[in-house]
């Protein structure tokens, strides 16, 4: 049962890493700085409706 779940986490991470090293290959920095500032701004927009 254990390693039924630590085989699917370790799933995603190699398929996070995958995408990542793809994304990392092909966006520019600007565009990383874009994605970081949105994602910034979601996780502060949800951490003020969560309460």
């Amino acid at each position: 049962m254990f390693f039924c779940k630590f085989k699917k986490v370790i799933a995603g991470i190699c398929i996070g890493f995958g995408i990542g090293m793809l994304l990392i290959l092909f966006l520019p920095p600007v565009a990383w700085l874009t994605l970081i500032a949105i994602a910034l701004v979601i996780s502060g927009i949800k951490t003020l409706f969560k309460k």
